[in-house]
């Protein structure tokens, strides 16, 4: 039978800067090598999303400098899977961003965190891959996208790490990654796209989990990927796309009484493949909380 933990608490955000090659690197299959992004643009949405992390919500900020060789490496959700005091160093699809891993596991091990070695045996995880981005954790279980990037023995490696919770597969529908179409709104809430694959998705979901969720429907995709917060203050706080980006999605978010919303813009790390949530780790060490 699944765990539980109590969602959403974390006393730390881990990010890494954006490099200067930000854009050199096709991060996903369904991009264009002349995708323009603004690289001036992209820092400063990075600047307002770690500051709204360390000042609004209160978090404890770790920002790994950003690495020019790494140039897909502000993408940090990628490359590890934490809950509780485990962090799962994940094998990403392309083999060039492996050793983005080196620098996130130096912070894993620095705030005392037991760091389980996906790809350290080859024996043992042989033709694995996982990405963050592929993996929703609820609180109560994992659900785990099997993608272009992910695929059925990391999902393995996964539940062999977490073991006390239930972990289940599911195909990303009309996505690149899982975490493109849906996220957590709250402890019981799941936010999700609207549209037919997404649905599919959660309908996938719904089958295979033994607990009633929340469903917030947003009508465009690109603000189905929200961040969740219990902050240290007690507070409920929601990091989502704003009106600038997705205009017709504003009234869904309303919906969340006693929230504190954080519009928080993403466009240029969006237009790569990304989400809010690609751009950080949240971790909870419970001896520093509250």
């Amino acid at each position: 039978m699944a765990n539980m933990c109590s969602y959403g608490r974390f006393t730390h955000a881990v990010v890494r800067g954006i490099p200067e090659t930000f854009g050199k690197a096709v991060g996903d299959g369904r991009e264009k090598e002349d995708i323009s992004v603004d690289l001036a643009k992209a820092q400063r949405q990075f600047g307002c999303l770690t500051g709204a992390l360390r000042q609004k919500v209160g978090l404890q900020l770790i920002e790994i400098p950003p690495d020019p060789e790494l140039p897909e490496s502000w993408r940090i959700d990628d490359v590890a899977v934490i809950q509780g005091d485990t962090a799962l160093i994940t094998r990403p699809f392309k083999q060039q961003r492996r050793s983005e891993a080196e620098a996130v596991r130096r912070v894993m091990s620095e705030l005392n965190l037991t760091v389980v070695e996906m790809g350290g045996e080859e024996g043992d995880t042989g033709g694995a891959t996982l990405e963050g981005s592929d993996v929703l954790f609820t609180g109560r279980e994992f659900f785990v996208g099997i993608s272009s990037h992910t695929n059925r023995r990391g999902a393995e490696v996964l539940a062999d790490t977490f073991r006390d919770f239930a972990v289940s597969t599911v195909p990303v529908c009309g996505g690149a990654r899982l975490k493109n179409i849906c996220s957590m709104g709250g402890p019981d809430t799941i936010i999700i796209s609207n549209s037919d694959g997404a649905k599919k998705t959660l309908r996938m979901m719904e089958q295979l989990t033994d607990h009633h969720y929340e469903v917030l429907t947003v009508p465009e995709e690109s603000a189905a990927n929200c961040i969740y917060i219990k902050g240290p203050s007690k507070r409920d706080f929601l990091l989502h796309r704003p009106a600038e980006e997705c205009p017709d999605s504003v009234s869904a978010f309303q919906k969340l009484q006693d929230y504190t919303l954080l519009p928080t813009a993403s466009s240029e790390a969006s237009k790569l493949g990304a989400s809010l949530s690609s751009l950080c780790l949240l971790i909870n060490r419970k001896h520093t909380y509250f």
